[in-house]
Protein backbone atom coordinates (compact mmCIF):
# COMPACT_ATOMS: atom_id res chain seq x y z
CA UNK A 1 0.00 0.00 0.00
CA UNK A 2 1.09 3.45 -0.93
CA UNK A 3 1.51 6.34 1.92
CA UNK A 4 -1.78 8.40 0.35
CA UNK A 5 -3.88 5.25 0.56
CA UNK A 6 -2.71 4.59 4.18
CA UNK A 7 -3.70 8.17 4.74
CA UNK A 8 -7.05 7.92 3.32
CA UNK A 9 -7.82 4.90 5.02
CA UNK A 10 -6.92 6.73 8.52
CA UNK A 11 -9.38 9.78 7.44
CA UNK A 12 -11.84 7.21 7.37
CA UNK A 13 -11.96 5.45 10.20
CA UNK A 14 -11.30 8.65 12.37
CA UNK A 15 -14.35 9.99 10.35
CA UNK A 16 -16.44 6.63 10.97
CA UNK A 17 -15.72 6.56 14.58
CA UNK A 18 -17.24 9.81 14.62
CA UNK A 19 -20.22 9.71 12.40
CA UNK A 20 -21.45 6.53 14.52
CA UNK A 21 -23.49 6.85 16.74
CA UNK A 22 -23.35 5.88 20.21
CA UNK A 23 -24.98 3.89 22.70
CA UNK A 24 -26.65 5.78 25.61
CA UNK A 25 -24.82 5.17 28.82
CA UNK A 26 -26.36 2.22 30.89
CA UNK A 27 -27.36 5.03 33.88
CA UNK A 28 -30.76 4.67 32.14
CA UNK A 29 -33.28 2.51 34.44
CA UNK A 30 -36.87 1.44 36.42
CA UNK A 31 -35.62 0.85 40.47
CA UNK A 32 -39.10 1.13 41.95
CA UNK A 33 -42.93 0.46 40.50
CA UNK A 34 -45.67 2.33 42.35
CA UNK A 35 -46.53 -0.76 44.18
CA UNK A 36 -43.30 -1.73 45.74
CA UNK A 37 -42.07 1.88 46.51
CA UNK A 38 -45.54 2.67 48.58
CA UNK A 39 -45.19 -0.88 50.47
CA UNK A 40 -41.57 -0.13 51.23
CA UNK A 41 -42.41 3.63 52.68
CA UNK A 42 -45.50 1.55 54.37
CA UNK A 43 -44.32 -1.65 54.91
CA UNK A 44 -46.40 -1.66 58.41
CA UNK A 45 -49.45 -0.23 57.77
CA UNK A 46 -52.56 -1.91 57.69
CA UNK A 47 -54.39 0.14 54.93
CA UNK A 48 -52.49 2.41 52.33
CA UNK A 49 -54.53 4.45 50.65
CA UNK A 50 -54.87 7.71 48.82
CA UNK A 51 -56.56 11.17 47.97
CA UNK A 52 -56.51 13.52 44.78
CA UNK A 53 -56.74 17.01 45.41
CA UNK A 54 -57.50 19.74 42.96
CA UNK A 55 -55.89 23.40 43.73
CA UNK A 56 -58.10 26.15 43.67
CA UNK A 57 -56.83 29.42 41.68
CA UNK A 58 -56.26 30.89 44.87
CA UNK A 59 -54.39 27.75 46.31
CA UNK A 60 -52.55 27.62 43.17
CA UNK A 61 -51.15 30.84 43.70
CA UNK A 62 -50.24 31.00 47.48
CA UNK A 63 -48.23 27.49 46.59
CA UNK A 64 -46.42 29.08 43.62
CA UNK A 65 -45.66 31.95 45.52
CA UNK A 66 -43.60 29.47 48.06
CA UNK A 67 -42.48 27.34 45.20
CA UNK A 68 -41.60 30.54 43.12
CA UNK A 69 -42.29 28.32 40.32
CA UNK A 70 -45.97 27.02 38.54
CA UNK A 71 -48.19 25.04 41.22
CA UNK A 72 -49.91 21.78 39.45
CA UNK A 73 -53.70 21.93 39.25
CA UNK A 74 -53.99 18.16 40.95
CA UNK A 75 -51.79 16.02 42.85
CA UNK A 76 -52.26 12.48 44.63
CA UNK A 77 -51.36 12.18 48.37
CA UNK A 78 -50.93 8.47 49.65
CA UNK A 79 -50.73 7.66 53.02
CA UNK A 80 -50.38 5.11 55.26
CA UNK A 81 -52.86 4.20 58.78
CA UNK A 82 -51.83 2.25 61.24
CA UNK A 83 -53.80 1.31 64.19
CA UNK A 84 -56.09 3.96 63.23
CA UNK A 85 -53.22 6.35 63.15
CA UNK A 86 -51.92 8.38 60.45
CA UNK A 87 -48.25 6.75 59.80
CA UNK A 88 -47.09 9.37 56.88
CA UNK A 89 -47.53 10.70 53.51
CA UNK A 90 -46.11 9.86 50.23
CA UNK A 91 -46.50 11.59 46.90
CA UNK A 92 -45.09 9.95 43.62
CA UNK A 93 -43.96 12.80 40.96
CA UNK A 94 -41.98 13.94 37.81
CA UNK A 95 -39.29 16.76 37.54
CA UNK A 96 -37.75 17.31 34.20
CA UNK A 97 -33.78 16.72 34.22
CA UNK A 98 -31.42 17.63 31.18
CA UNK A 99 -33.61 16.42 28.70
CA UNK A 100 -36.13 13.63 30.29
CA UNK A 101 -38.10 13.36 33.64
CA UNK A 102 -37.10 11.67 36.45
CA UNK A 103 -39.77 9.86 38.46
CA UNK A 104 -39.65 9.44 42.33
CA UNK A 105 -41.68 9.66 45.19
CA UNK A 106 -41.28 11.59 48.70
CA UNK A 107 -42.10 9.68 51.86
CA UNK A 108 -42.91 12.44 54.68
CA UNK A 109 -44.43 11.47 58.45
CA UNK A 110 -47.48 12.76 60.00
CA UNK A 111 -45.69 16.22 60.13
CA UNK A 112 -45.07 16.65 56.75
CA UNK A 113 -40.84 16.45 56.68
CA UNK A 114 -39.30 14.48 54.70
CA UNK A 115 -38.52 10.77 55.64
CA UNK A 116 -37.64 9.38 52.75
CA UNK A 117 -36.23 10.12 48.91
CA UNK A 118 -36.31 7.62 46.12
CA UNK A 119 -35.91 7.59 42.35
CA UNK A 120 -38.79 5.34 40.78
CA UNK A 121 -37.28 5.89 37.18
CA UNK A 122 -34.07 7.42 35.73
CA UNK A 123 -34.23 7.74 32.12
CA UNK A 124 -31.10 10.24 30.85
CA UNK A 125 -27.81 8.41 29.90
CA UNK A 126 -26.05 9.59 32.66
CA UNK A 127 -26.25 11.48 36.57
CA UNK A 128 -28.09 8.26 37.97
CA UNK A 129 -26.15 8.88 40.81
CA UNK A 130 -28.53 11.17 42.26
CA UNK A 131 -29.67 7.83 43.40
CA UNK A 132 -27.30 7.04 46.50
CA UNK A 133 -28.01 7.50 49.50
CA UNK A 134 -25.50 10.06 50.39
CA UNK A 135 -27.31 12.50 48.28
CA UNK A 136 -30.93 11.53 48.75
CA UNK A 137 -30.11 11.56 52.56
CA UNK A 138 -29.67 15.33 52.23
CA UNK A 139 -33.56 16.19 52.18
CA UNK A 140 -34.08 14.01 55.50
CA UNK A 141 -35.98 16.26 58.04
CA UNK A 142 -36.51 18.82 55.58
CA UNK A 143 -40.15 19.96 55.79
CA UNK A 144 -42.60 23.31 53.78
CA UNK A 145 -40.10 25.90 55.77
CA UNK A 146 -36.69 24.68 55.30
CA UNK A 147 -34.94 25.79 52.05
CA UNK A 148 -34.05 23.12 49.41
CA UNK A 149 -31.33 24.98 47.68
CA UNK A 150 -28.35 23.22 45.40
CA UNK A 151 -25.47 24.88 46.06
CA UNK A 152 -26.48 26.38 49.36
CA UNK A 153 -28.94 23.49 51.68
CA UNK A 154 -28.46 21.11 49.32
CA UNK A 155 -24.61 19.99 48.01
CA UNK A 156 -25.15 18.64 44.20
CA UNK A 157 -23.52 15.28 42.45
CA UNK A 158 -20.73 16.52 40.65
CA UNK A 159 -22.19 15.56 36.84
CA UNK A 160 -25.38 15.51 37.76
CA UNK A 161 -26.03 19.29 38.87
CA UNK A 162 -29.22 19.28 36.72
CA UNK A 163 -30.76 15.93 38.29
CA UNK A 164 -29.26 17.23 41.34
CA UNK A 165 -31.40 20.25 41.01
CA UNK A 166 -34.55 18.07 39.97
CA UNK A 167 -34.64 16.47 42.70
CA UNK A 168 -34.26 19.13 44.96
CA UNK A 169 -37.46 20.89 43.27
CA UNK A 170 -39.38 18.25 43.39
CA UNK A 171 -39.06 17.29 46.93
CA UNK A 172 -39.74 21.06 47.33
CA UNK A 173 -42.68 21.13 45.88
CA UNK A 174 -44.09 17.85 47.83
CA UNK A 175 -43.33 19.46 50.89
CA UNK A 176 -45.46 22.63 50.23
CA UNK A 177 -48.24 21.12 48.77
CA UNK A 178 -48.91 18.92 51.79
CA UNK A 179 -48.38 21.98 54.19
CA UNK A 180 -50.64 24.46 52.08
CA UNK A 181 -53.31 21.76 51.45
CA UNK A 182 -53.11 19.08 53.49
CA UNK A 183 -51.38 19.73 57.24
CA UNK A 184 -52.40 23.55 57.78
CA UNK A 185 -55.96 22.84 56.79
CA UNK A 186 -56.31 19.35 58.62
CA UNK A 187 -57.61 17.51 56.08
CA UNK A 188 -58.71 14.57 57.09
CA UNK A 189 -57.42 12.23 54.34
CA UNK A 190 -59.57 9.18 55.85
CA UNK A 191 -63.25 10.66 55.37
CA UNK A 192 -61.84 12.15 51.80
CA UNK A 193 -61.55 10.69 48.39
Amino acid sequence: MNWLRIRSLMVLALLGGVLVPSAPAAAQGTYWSRADLLRSFFPDCERVTYTRLELSPEQRKAVARRLGAAAPERFTVFYGLSKGKLAGYAILDEERGQHEPISFGVLTDAHGQVARVEVMVYRESYGEEVREERFREQFTGKGAKDPVRVGQDIVAISGATISSRALAIGTKRAVVLLNELVITPGLTLATSR
